[in-house]
């Protein structure tokens, strides 16, 4: 029988890039260094600011390692789409978001939202995407987990006071009933806070009908590959794994249990999040231009 999902990984590979601390290191130092080079000439600008806060899925940590060419990466995807709609004003787009975040650790005292989502100036939107590492690394997930949540709007509303706060729901990534139960609460979280919701798992999950594993790239140990194809996978090798962005490999290796169980997404996917995204956003924004007037 052919296989065309495997076993899905521990929740430590799943959210674990794999690859060697001193590379890790070095990335993290850039990001940052990027982030806050970003934050201090945004503002000055004259563009409309748009943050995007969440985990790994948002970050595309993975992606942009791998990739050789440049992007267009996540943020720079919506920005060029919004650019597109020629009746809209000029956009940054900031990519704020940490793989293996959650709320609670996000909000810690001199924490990443301290260091860098604090420090943003002058944001007009806010995307915030939480709960898939918070479902596993918060105790007490359904009463915590709101509670960080709400203690990270009131945050936000403190030091973005002029920001639309847009709650969004995670991306069909593991199994559905914890997905389900996740998606439930930022729902209710949306209801009661008042703020509008950007629905990105029903696209997501409609778009997963083309094709199954379309939009999610491939990360699988090497030891677990048949020697015999470890010459032929050595290009994608990355420290004791093999990490493919796209099906190039699926004919050799779609009947090894768990080939198919990273459900992060690849280029694909996260174009799939960055059109819904403008999808959702541009109409905001013409309503914004049409208050603001000539």
């Amino acid at each position: 029988m052919i296989k065309h999902h495997g076993a899905m990984p521990s929740p430590a590979f799943r959210y674990s890039t794999n690859i060697s601390p001193t590379l890790t290191r070095i990335i993290a130092l850039a990001t940052l260094t990027f982030l806050l080079t970003v934050a201090l000439r945004a503002e000055h600008d004259g563009k409309v600011q748009i943050a995007l806060l969440g985990d790994s899925t948002t970050e595309e940590l993975v992606p942009r390692i791998m990739m050789k060419a440049p992007g267009p990466y996540l943020a720079d995807t919506i920005r060029l789409l919004l650019a597109g709609e020629k009746d809209l004003p000029p956009c940054n787009v900031i990519n704020c978001g940490i793989d293996g975040e959650f709320i609670q650790r996000l909000l810690e005292p001199d924490g990443k939202y301290d260091r860098v989502i604090a420090k943003q100036p002058g944001l007009d939107y806010i995307f915030i995407r939480f709960g898939l590492n918070d479902i596993y690394f918060r105790k007490d997930f359904d009463g915590g987990f709101p509670e960080d949540y709400h203690a990270l709007l009131a945050r936000l509303r403190q030091d973005h006071p002029s920001a639309m706060l847009i709650p969004m729901t995670v991306i069909p990534i593991f199994e559905a009933a914890k997905v389900t139960r996740i998606n439930a609460l930022i729902r209710q979280i949306a209801t009661g806070e008042k703020l509008q919701l950007l629905d990105i798992y029903t696209r997501y999950a409609a778009e997963l009908e083309r094709g199954p594993n379309m939009l999610n790239y491939r990360r699988f140990k090497l030891a677990k590959i048949p020697e015999k194809y470890h010459e032929l996978v050595k290009p994608f090798v990355h420290g004791d794994t093999v990490i493919v962005l796209d099906n190039r490999l699926d004919a050799h290796f779609f009947d090894l249990p768990g080939w198919f169980g990273d459900r992060h997404p690849n280029q694909a996917g996260y174009h799939v999040i960055a059109d819904e995204t403008v999808k959702f956003l541009a109409p905001l924004m013409r309503q914004q231009v049409k208050k603001a007037g000539p």
